[in-house]
């Protein structure tokens, strides 16, 4: 309990509105105790508080009633200071460069998280020869599972422990991940070592997956937020698209598989490394007006997970989004999953062509939202993006399982086809990840994103088997009309009609945008 003390002859007023016309606080620590019968006896300390009027300073008694309190300055700075201060006085926005530190390591942790759960799709038959049958496939989908019950933990472990304990603790936790597969060729190709050190890798990767939206909100100005929550989100694309290039020449034997999983392991190792020594928390003063007004409202203390999923779901147009954002994801993991049988109807079989196309469709994922981001981040024409990026997307998965029969394959319009692909279905992802989050403002970023990676995971793993089931359906066409006679495949029209059932639902969005509403408000100019 914190109580303001009234000075001598000072009429009682409540404590913001004394400090409504101060211009800064400061703290003395005077006495402070944790348990041990300093103060009144019950483990109660004091502080002084001083609160600036007319250029002095005048002080306010602060009585703290906590058996259980400790580390005081920091108390004093996270639980003090934002119940006293009731504006930020004069300070305008700013940024800093070291947002972009932030950034990449965010990035090259999501990176090394998936180039790990798919290091040995492009060299399944190797590694399964190696491992005493157990398939790269069962490997894949523990580590979703695994990342799905992460999911759920990570918002409030974020919410406790902070951004920056939260991602160094994971960064660690992946290192030891990488280190056991690498281990276990070592001790006779062991196997359950194997399955730990991917079920650590999996623990850990919800915390570079689900934290984009709030290191955007920590450290990057209004009309950046898009761009950098699209380069964070979408960089796994690249540790996959590595993981098909890389997995693919050096995984091709036992021993390549042995000087792989070592190389995985130590570049792991540098990154969690540069991690702990240069990752942060937050700014000294927050990157845009609506996160000042969350500080200075003190909305910063974040309700249980399971609490803010309710909350989302009630907030109207939250569903639009989060559909919009499980049909990209799982549109992107099917075709990247089953992506040598696609390039097999183009003409494409050789396994160092099927790797680069691979690896095109995963950048292409990556520089679609750094682009469309960006545009997003200066117009915030979230509705027009997406809806733009369905109905193209709807029609570039057409050529991915149609075949004319008058033409033949043509695999130079199978890549082209990928390429656009992962550039319009790609950046839906990031750029709704955002609109969920400008929508719930105040909200918990971190558990916006959760509820969409928790559904787009699960979706994504019930609709897999499906496709690979419907992929054996081949569907004729205007067979009886030579000029026009072709053939379609099942797999391409289940995901044409989850887009163009996700492209009606998300046509009627109309709901308020209460971050870019707060940014707005104010004529503050973001400071860098």
């Amino acid at each position: 309990t914190i109580k303001m003390m009234k000075e001598e002859g000072e009429s009682s007023t409540t404590p913001s509105s004394r400090l409504e016309e101060g211009r800064g606080v400061s703290i003395a620590n005077q006495n402070h105790s944790n348990g041990n019968g300093n103060g009144n006896g019950n483990g109660n300390g004091s502080h002084h508080a001083h609160h600036r009027v007319g250029g002095a300073f005048q002080p306010l008694e602060l009585e703290l009633e906590d058996d259980n309190r400790s580390e005081d300055s920091e108390y004093l700075a996270t639980s003090l200071l934002p119940a006293l201060a009731s504006k930020w006085d004069n300070v305008k926005p700013q940024v800093y460069f070291q947002r972009w530190v932030q950034l990449g390591y965010l990035s090259l942790l999501a990176l090394m998280s998936d180039w790990i759960c798919f290091s040995t799709a492009a060299s399944p038959q190797p590694f399964q020869d190696a491992y005493g049958g157990h398939s790269s496939a069962s490997l894949i989908d523990l580590f979703l599972f695994v990342n799905v019950g992460s999911s759920f933990l990570v918002t409030d472990v974020v919410s406790k422990f902070g951004l920056q304990r939260s991602v160094k603790a994971a960064s660690v936790l992946m290192g030891i991940g990488a280190w056991c597969r690498s281990v276990s060729f070592y001790l006779n190709r062991n196997y359950p070592l194997f399955v730990l050190g991917t079920i650590l890798v999996g623990a850990a990767q919800p915390f570079f997956q689900c934290t984009p939206p709030l290191l955007s909100a920590h450290w990057f100005a209004s009309d950046e937020r898009a761009t950098s929550t699209a380069v964070a989100l979408n960089f796994n694309q690249i540790g996959i698209a590595t993981a098909f290039l890389v997995g693919g020449q050096m995984g091709s034997t036992p021993g390549g598989l042995q000087n792989y999983f070592l190389l995985i392991a130590i570049l792991c190792t540098v990154v969690s490394i540069g991690t702990l020594l240069q990752f942060q928390n937050k700014p000294p003063i927050p990157p845009s007006t609506s996160e000042m007004e969350k500080v200075e409202k003190g909305e910063t203390a974040e309700p249980p997970f399971l609490v803010s999923a309710r909350n989302f779901f009630r907030t109207p147009g939250f569903c639009r989004p989060l559909v919009a954002f499980i049909c990209s994801i799982s549109i992107t993991n099917i075709v990247g999953a089953f992506i040598s049988e696609v390039m097999e109807r183009g003409g494409i079989t050789k396994p160092s062509q099927v790797a680069m196309a691979g690896a095109v469709f995963e950048v292409s994922i990556v520089l679609g939202g750094i682009i469309l981001g960006g545009y997003v981040d200066r117009t915030k024409a979230y509705k027009n993006v997406t809806l733009g990026c369905l109905a193209i997307s709807l029609l570039l998965l057409l050529p991915l399982g149609l075949t004319e029969h008058k033409l033949g394959k043509e695999p130079v319009l199978m890549v082209l086809s990928l390429l656009g692909l992962g550039f319009f279905t790609g950046p839906i992802q990031p750029i709704n990840a955002e609109l969920a989050v400008d929508l719930t403002f105040p909200g918990d970023e971190t558990a916006v994103e959760s509820v969409q990676q928790i559904g787009g995971n699960l979706v994504s793993a019930l609709l897999m088997p499906c496709a690979q089931w419907a992929a054996r359906q081949d569907f004729q066409l205007f067979s009886k009309i030579p000029l026009l006679a072709s053939d379609i495949r099942g797999d391409v029209i289940l995901l044409m009609m989850v887009t163009a059932l996700t492209y009606f639902y998300f046509s009627s969005f109309d709901s308020p945008l209460k971050r870019t509403i707060a940014d707005r408000s104010s004529a503050n100019n973001v400071q860098i």
